[in-house]
């Protein structure tokens, strides 16, 4: 059984795997941390070692997708766990790494609008940036798992230049704070 979209407007890319019941953004409005409190979203739940990332096979990996499925819809800590996941079973260094690492960063940049922090989101997306910046280098390619590496780039740097500028809407179970989501796409 596939969950439906919290907003049917958001693509899903595993939709296989249930969405959250809310988003843990650590802001002290009442959420239990996912896995540490009793009433956590993924208290005791046994998670599996990540299997690495095939940037060529992208597609066949449910962790990778899924991540990409917590971002757009606004679970920003979550995704940044799953695909922290992905980056240790990639060995922390190389091109898969650093795409990885970039979007750990924008996923934080996420989890710090949601706090109020503009100069985290700042601080976050510059290095989400810097990291899809180097895994271009690596691979020499402009498309890499899935993504245009320049539009990464991008989005990493819009969301720099308007940290102080995202809503932070406080106290909600879920908020997409960004104006767009991650769109991987075979080309």
């Amino acid at each position: 059984m596939t969950e439906r979209s919290l907003n049917p407007q958001i693509p899903r890319y595993c939709p296989e795997r249930p969405l959250p019941p809310y988003a843990f953004t650590g802001d002290g409005f009442g959420f239990p941390h996912p896995r540490r409190h009793p009433q956590g979203h993924g208290y005791r739940q046994p998670e599996a070692p990540a299997r690495p990332l095939d940037p060529a096979r992208w597609r066949e990996s449910a962790d990778y997708l899924f991540g990409i499925d917590l971002f757009n819809h606004g679970y920003y800590w979550e995704a940044h766990e799953l695909w922290e996941g992905l980056w240790v079973a990639a060995g922390k260094r190389g091109a898969v790494s650093e795409l990885l690492k970039g979007l750990i960063k924008l996923a934080a940049a996420g989890v710090k609008v949601r706090q109020g922090m503009g100069e985290g989101v700042r601080k976050h997306a510059g290095r989400a940036e810097g990291h899809f910046s180097r895994a271009r280098r690596l691979v020499q390619s402009c498309r890499f798992a899935g993504f245009e590496l320049e539009e990464l780039m991008g989005f990493a740097r819009g969301i720099q230049d308007r940290a102080e500028d995202w809503p932070r809407r406080p106290g909600e179970r879920v908020a997409v704070v960004f104006d767009r989501g991650l769109k991987p796409a075979d080309r």
